[in-house]
């Protein structure tokens, strides 16, 4: 029996094990995922403990896709470039290799809903892991402008700093040879964040806040019906209710979940991911 497993802190809501399980099982393969509740100060045995035999990868969530960049081997370059990891398989060599999963997803999910990010004014709210590769897919898909709202502003001015240096030469300019697009940091509290919401095509809640039915990032953002409003937190939040009742098109992150799972799924069995049978082990609800 093979083992994949979850980091992360909390766990228990997690939907991965029972979408990666029915995928393992699926193919009949001799593996189990489970999801393990690990603090910060375990993080580094846990990830030891990936190199026994026995374990075939892991998914890495919240808040450890950042600090665990350091207790691997090596990196795919996508996740060289957006440092931060969500998905961790074998080299044939043993090493671990981290990979970013999440901002391929984001985008596809964003692709399933009919959503354009090119030309797009985009507002997105966090600067953590998540956050980071949600800037990074937006920024290679060329929107008018990229808008990163943070509680602390300078992580979010720090995250643009990377970006900028990550998707420019050293002439400034980006691989098609154009100016990057504006790039412009904000608190979350900061009154002038108002205006980019009010007039933006796209916003994105990349924080953990919604988890909690009670919490939401932005009370009652200023958007309308011009705005799609998509939250990671993959189930109904109130900043979700909030932004329909202005009269948002809304959607929570449901397919991004899924489509970042059968991404790691393929890295860690070599395997095509049966999508729709893990969307619905997932969500059977909907």
């Amino acid at each position: 029996m093979h083992d994949i497993i979850l980091l992360g802190d909390p766990v228990a809501h997690s939907r991965s094990p029972a979408m990666q399980n029915a995928a393992l099982k699926h193919f009949g393969l001799d593996a189990h995922y489970r999801a393990v509740q690990t603090s910060a100060a375990d993080l580094p045995a846990q990830v030891a403990a990936l190199r026994e035999a026995k374990f075939l990868g892991a998914n890495v969530t919240l808040p450890h896709k950042q600090a665990v960049v350091a207790l691997l081997d090596a990196l795919e370059p996508e996740a060289e470039r957006i440092g931060a990891v969500n998905t961790i398989y074998k080299h044939a060599s043993g090493a671990l290799v981290g990979a970013n999963t999440d901002a391929p997803a984001l985008i596809a999910d964003l692709a399933d809903s009919e959503v354009h990010v090119a030309g797009a004014r985009v507002v997105l709210l966090g600067a953590s892991g998540a956050a980071r590769a949600a800037a990074f897919a937006l920024a290679a898909a060329d929107p008018a402008m990229l808008v990163v709202a943070n509680r602390t502003l300078a992580r979010a001015e720090n995250l643009l700093a990377d970006l900028l240096l990550a998707i420019t030469d050293e002439n400034g300019l980006t691989v098609r040879g154009l100016p990057p697009p504006p790039l412009v940091a904000l608190a979350l509290d900061d009154p002038d964040l108002a205006a980019p919401i009010a007039e933006c095509h796209l916003l994105i809640n990349a924080t953990a806040a919604g988890w909690d039915p009670a919490e939401t990032p932005l009370a009652d953002p200023p958007v309308g019906p011009r705005t799609f409003v998509y939250d990671m937190v993959y189930r109904p939040t109130r900043f979700l209710h909030e932004s329909a009742a202005r009269g948002a098109r809304t959607c929570a992150g449901t397919g991004m979940l899924v489509h970042q799972g059968a991404l790691a799924f393929t890295r860690w069995t070599g395997l095509p991911a049966p999508l729709d049978l893990m969307r619905r082990a997932a969500f059977p609800d909907l």
